[in-house]
């Protein structure tokens, strides 16, 4: 905590440095209410689909767990994530919760990875669909599918990790208590292999949820009088997501919002505006958590 305490309030003091936060400000809160609005709207209706997709992982494995309760999880989840890692906290408390409930904790933390794994993949997919739509100079076009090959390789990699571990691995250390667990974990990521069906279907609602946000980012950006186009919001978006999942800032604070400013640069957007528009796509973002809140409260209350 005190290392991404660190690295957040260090990029913020630099990005002070720079950008007017006073203005920054002052073009949060004037931003239309109307694309505000908007932006809540496909924030619930993504994390309506986000619950959706995890649901559909859970049931191909066959965790006996209820629509409801997964929605609990998955919410309540999602606001405790907020205060840990970023990228990774919101999942670490998920699995951990559907563990608590489920006899089957391997397969629980794999449901969760595969999840995140999908979404990795579904933001290079975006990212792909956005170099094609924007077709930047060649040299970046190479550089952008490099990228895009290498994680989208890495992700589809992992399905092959109970053999690849396998490998690595002296077979008489496969009794130890941690390469038993990771053993196992990799087992169960590695049987989605037989769950084509259920893997494409899942994919397909991730680039929905990836359509969803970079949407959002667009319509705030007309709220702050932006005249950037949706075909760059499809190019830059999917790489300010992705530092948004590095486990290195709190609550997303600091990096992202760094990499966004330095990437509407190329289209002459202020940087006063870009961190307006990545503070913005932040704070929507939270209170999409504000539902967890509600619902870890009310348990809360139960117990005592």
């Amino acid at each position: 905590m005190l290392v991404r305490l660190a690295i957040t309030a260090a990029i913020l003091a630099l990005l002070a440095t720079r950008i007017d936060m006073a203005e920054a400000a002052r073009a949060v809160a004037a931003v239309g209410r109307p694309h505000l609005a908007m932006v809540l709207v496909l924030v619930a209706v993504d994390r309506a689909v986000m619950i959706l997709r995890w649901i559909l992982l859970l049931r191909a494995s066959g965790i006996p767990i209820t629509t409801r309760d997964a929605t609990r999880l998955f919410l309540v989840s999602s606001f405790v994530g907020s205060f840990l890692p970023a990228g990774v906290g919101a999942d670490a408390a998920r699995a951990y919760g559907l563990a608590r409930e489920s006899t089957t904790g391997s397969e629980a933390l794999a449901s969760v990875a595969v999840d995140r794994l999908l979404g990795v993949l579904s933001l290079v997919a975006m990212g792909v669909v956005g170099l094609v739509a924007w077709s930047p100079d060649g040299r970046s076009q190479w550089r952008i599918a490099a990228a895009a090959v290498v994680i989208g390789v890495a992700c589809l990699a992992v399905f092959w990790a109970d053999q690849v571990i396998r490998r690595l691995i002296p077979a008489h250390r496969h009794e130890g208590a941690i390469t038993r667990r990771v053993l196992r974990l990799s087992d169960a990521v590695s049987r989605y292999r037989s769950r084509r069906g259920v893997l494409v279907h899942v994919m397909a609602w991730s680039v929905v949820v990836q359509l969803l946000r970079i949407t959002q980012a667009y319509i705030l950006g007309l709220g702050l009088g932006l005249t950037v186009p949706f075909s760059y919001f499809l190019l830059f978006m999917p790489v300010g997501l992705l530092l948004l999942l590095l486990p290195i800032s709190v609550s997303g604070f600091g990096l992202p919002q760094g990499g966004i400013v330095v990437l509407l640069r190329p289209m002459g957007v202020p940087d006063t505006s870009s961190f307006a528009l990545s503070t913005l796509i932040l704070l929507t973002g939270l209170a999409g958590n504000l539902p967890g809140l509600w619902l870890w409260l009310r348990a809360r209350r139960r117990q005592t």
